[in-house]
């Protein structure tokens, strides 16, 4: 696990009003591309590869929201899901299941399991900046990643 200096402005990376976002993802190319957009959102994020952690985590840190891989060596992202949810200090944050798994099956059972929302992989990092912001609502600039990134 890591916490994430990006290379944000001083004055972004002190602003504790941006978004944390705790990301568990076991590929690093993955948690790559996720840290690389959560940056470009301005967020403050902390990665992580292994979930045996994850609820400790997230009840120290207290994020704003996880993002969280299913296929997960282990525990399986659903099990993490249902003792994050059982705990009183992060069964609030809300949670975004992250995976391969893409049928519609899969998601009905992801999303029982007590997640928030759902993203399958391979994904475009605009739809991924699209439900953070959705199930964030508004605490986010105005302008998205995508957008900036086209000027």
């Amino acid at each position: 696990m890591y916490l994430a200096h990006s290379f944000m402005s001083d004055e972004k990376q002190k602003n504790s009003h941006q978004p944390l976002i705790l990301a568990v993802e076991d590929h690093d190319d993955s948690l790559l591309l996720i840290s690389y957009a959560l940056e470009l959102m301005g967020c403050r994020f902390i990665c992580q590869t292994d979930c045996s952690a994850t609820v400790l985590v997230a009840k120290e840190y207290q994020p704003d929201l996880i993002l969280l891989d299913i296929l997960l060596p282990g525990l399986s992202g659903i099990d993490v899901v249902r003792h994050l949810k059982q705990e009183p200090l992060t069964s609030k944050i809300p949670v975004i299941a992250v995976t391969a798994l893409a049928t519609t099956e899969d998601r009905e059972r992801i999303l029982k399991a007590g997640f928030d929302d759902y993203i399958s992989k391979p994904y475009m990092i605009e739809d991924l900046e699209a439900i953070i912001r959705r199930v964030l609502g508004g605490k986010f600039s105005p302008y998205s990643a995508f957008e900036l990134c086209q000027d």
